[in-house]
This record gives C-alpha cells, sequence and structure tokens, in this order.
C-alpha cells in the first residue's frame, strides 16, 4: 500500500507539515504538543491537516472520525504508523 515509515519518521514528517503549513515553530512541537491547546489547531485546521497528510498513506481517504480523540502530535503519529500498517479505526 504505501512505502513503511517508522514511528520517528512519520512524527519528523508531521512536525514539517505543522510547521510549514500552520506557521508554527518545528523544534517547539514535541510529540507531547497538545494540538489544540498548545499549538493552536481547530477543527478546519484539523481537517487541512488530514488532507495534507493523505500523501503518506498513499492518498487514501482518511475518516476524521478516527483522528477525533487524539490530542497531541505522538498521537497523531502513533495513528497514521497504525494506518500505513493496515489497521482500522478504532
Amino acid at each position: 500500500m504505501t512505502t513503511q515509515m517508522t514511528n520517528d519518521e512519520i512524527f519528523e514528517k508531521l512536525r514539517d507539515v505543522l510547521s510549514e503549513s500552520f506557521e508554527l515553530e518545528r523544534d517547539g512541537i514535541t510529540r507531547e504538543s497538545r494540538l489544540m491547546e498548545d499549538l493552536e489547531i481547530d477543527s478546519i485546521d484539523a481537517i487541512d491537516l488530514l488532507v495534507q497528510l493523505r500523501p503518506m498513506l498513499g492518498n487514501a481517504q482518511i475518516d476524521p472520525k478516527y483522528f477525533r480523540d487524539m490530542r497531541t502530535v505522538g498521537d497523531v503519529a502513533d495513528g497514521l504508523e497504525k494506518l500505513m500498517k493496515g489497521g482500522a479505526a478504532e
């Protein structure tokens, strides 16, 4: 389906996307960074982020509900890793 990436590679790519798309300081984005509280990513931004992450999943559709309960950048990296390995949304 897609080229396998390690969780660390996914996290680094996620940091790149967040810093470039939302004008955030890359070094300030950690696995523990909370999307809403720390990075001020609102629901519209979250949808935009999902669209930008689609190439990592072979441009597959990503159900926004899958990411609904994810609160941190690390949660998103873990979720993307699971999807890349063929995992289903919980």
